[in-house]
């Protein structure tokens, strides 16, 4: 058996290198996320958000009040993570965070009416974000389609043909 595979025209030929840079999944990842968020930054800033407050925001407008755990687990962030996100969102007055009653340790996340209001205003950011990556809705929902499948085959916690943990 040989370690090459030949060329109708020149002879052996080394077979791709699957360590090649340009070849791996977790640096086209890596680089797209980099760049998508950089896509974000300019739309959010008079909003006066970065991108990990807009994802805050974001889960508070489909499912506020939440608590901190919520939100932890909708972003799949640490809630160590989330703390210093949480805070600045409420000096900014978008948010109000609440100890609940009768367990203290339970914060309660809710909207003020300016980071209700905030919605409106970032209603034009996913639009705007299509047209600067030049895809259709189509396409945006596919690929978050894919992505989350991906995440899901990645986050398993089975090993390959044995049953599931439960």
């Amino acid at each position: 058996m040989t370690d090459h595979v030949t060329s109708d025209t020149a002879g052996p030929v080394a077979p791709q290198d699957l360590l090649e840079l340009e070849r791996q999944v977790c640096f086209a990842l890596a680089v797209a996320s980099r760049s998508v968020v950089a896509v974000y930054r300019p739309l959010l800033e008079p909003l006066r958000l970065t991108h990990p407050q807009y994802l805050v925001m974001l889960a508070l407008w489909q499912h506020a009040p939440l608590s901190v755990t919520e939100v932890s687990q909708h972003l799949q962030l640490e809630p160590a993570t989330l703390s210093p996100l949480l805070k600045r969102l409420e000096a900014v007055g978008y948010l109000r965070r609440e100890r609940v009653v009768g367990n203290e340790r339970t914060l309660r996340l809710t909207l003020t009416p300016e980071g209700t209001a905030l919605r409106e205003r970032a209603l034009a950011i996913p639009g705007a974000v299509m047209a600067r990556l030049q895809i259709s809705l189509a396409e945006a929902e596919h690929l978050n389609t894919f992505l989350t499948a991906l995440i899901a085959r990645a986050r398993r916690t089975d090993a390959p043909g044995g049953a599931a943990a439960g």
